[in-house]
């Protein structure tokens, strides 16, 4: 019978660093490979106990949630280790004992369980779709039969560290305008909830007509102060019926093929499409993936409905005989100069080659392109906002600006 695994938590001063204190843990069957471990590092003043049992452990919900950065360290110590000559299984051992994130921890020793079992590595992947997609997948089976797994490791870790960085960045960009948007919302509803009935009570005091700006101000208080349960509800439920709608196949085409048509977002949108599409045809190709293989995946990790079945168009046609450039550039989705340059890649055997300068320069153009919608943005919800702010507060004035003028 095996010996259970218990997690201990050492802590040491180095003297060789001026007595700084290192700490850390350690999953082991014996407490006396944690000491030995301490020892040899040369610690003073050492302690190592059992960590505490975690009282939410079995509640996914209280776990910490895996993210990129976790797979991509664990792609780039995975891709060291093996270029270094260490097996697969004990590579997969170290990295369940060293992974910080307890959650990913869990998930590297299954994987390690699983390909002790007899499978691949690409296939013990595949039990956490979520976390390794097929992109993902797939290119680890790719470096497994070609002998190249350390290559591809690598491949990985640069492929997700820029797909990490281009989402941060659009995300970053969508912030401002809904965070503006949001706090503008909830200043109106606080001015026509509280603020406007003060001045209301106010002016039904002094008597006479209000202007017609004032008197209609008014009226808008008196429906968002009588229906505000109804007004909030209602937003919650459109955005909800949104996200509905989103879900189905019929709304996620119309919705991804409206946003390709939005005036500047638009243009941003079809830019982080043509990225994604040529980094991560790219990296594939590179990989020794075909190119049917490699335009399927590419097409289920598109991310965009209208992209997606692009791709998947351009599939059809390449298993018909014709080149990848042609039916891209009638599909409409990816500009002339993209499809001329994956032309020439096409022409001159370097393809993959090709692939990476067009990412490599959608990425800046990206850049350029958020950095111009947060500029252009910044000054029309400033506008937006002081527009609606001022509007209300000029209503609210203009009674008290014409009883002066009476007087």
């Amino acid at each position: 019978m095996a010996t259970e695994s218990k997690v201990y938590i050492w802590k040491g001063k180095d003297p060789k660093k001026n007595n700084k204190t290192f700490k850390g843990e350690m999953e082991v069957t014996d407490v006396r490979m944690v000491e030995g471990y301490v020892k040899k590092r040369g610690l003073l003043d050492y302690t190592i106990k059992e960590k505490p049992k975690d009282m939410f452990e079995g509640i996914a919900l209280f776990q910490p949630k895996i993210t990129p950065k976790d797979v991509i360290v664990f792609c780039r110590q995975f891709s060291t280790m093996i270029d270094a000559g260490l097996p697969i299984i004990q590579c997969l051992d170290i990295l369940s004992t060293q992974a910080e994130n307890p959650t990913f921890r869990k998930v590297l020793k299954d994987i390690k369980i699983t390909v002790e079992s007899g499978n691949t590595l690409a296939e013990a992947m595949k039990k956490y779709p979520d976390l390794f997609d097929d992109l993902f997948a797939n290119m680890i089976a790719a470096g497994e039969a070609g002998g190249i797994l350390d290559t591809i490791l690598r491949r990985l870790s640069e492929h997700l560290e820029k797909a990490a960085k281009l989402k941060a960045k659009v995300k970053s960009a969508m912030m401002y305008p809904m965070i503006t948007i949001f706090v503008a919302v909830i200043v109106v509803m606080v001015i026509m909830v509280f603020v406007i009935p003060v001045f209301q009570d106010m002016f039904a005091g002094l008597g006479g007509q209000l202007p017609a700006l004032t008197q209609m101000v008014v009226n808008m208080s008196n429906f968002v102060k009588s229906n505000v349960i109804f007004i909030v509800g209602g937003m919650v439920g459109g955005i909800f019926a949104f996200k509905k709608f989103y879900k189905t196949e019929k709304g996620h085409i119309l919705i991804d093929d409206f946003s390709l048509k939005l005036p500047v977002m638009g243009i941003l949108i079809r830019k982080i499409a043509v990225a994604k599409f040529s980094r991560t045809m790219g990296t594939m190709l590179q990989s020794g993936v075909g190119i049917l293989d490699a335009l399927d995946i590419v097409a289920k990790t598109a991310g965009h409905k209208t992209v997606e079945m692009t791709i998947y168009e351009v599939r059809s046609e390449i298993s018909e005989g014709r080149t990848m450039a042609d039916p891209l550039l009638e599909s409409g989705v990816f500009p002339s100069m993209v499809c001329s340059m994956i032309s020439v890649g096409e022409a001159t055997g370097a393809l993959d080659i090709m692939l990476e300068k067009i990412a490599d320069f959608y990425d800046d153009e990206v850049d350029e392109a958020v950095n111009g919608m947060t500029e252009m943005i910044e000054p029309m919800m400033m506008v937006f906002l002081g527009g609606i702010i001022g509007t209300l507060v000029i209503a609210m004035y203009l009674p008290i600006f014409s009883m002066a003028g009476a007087v």
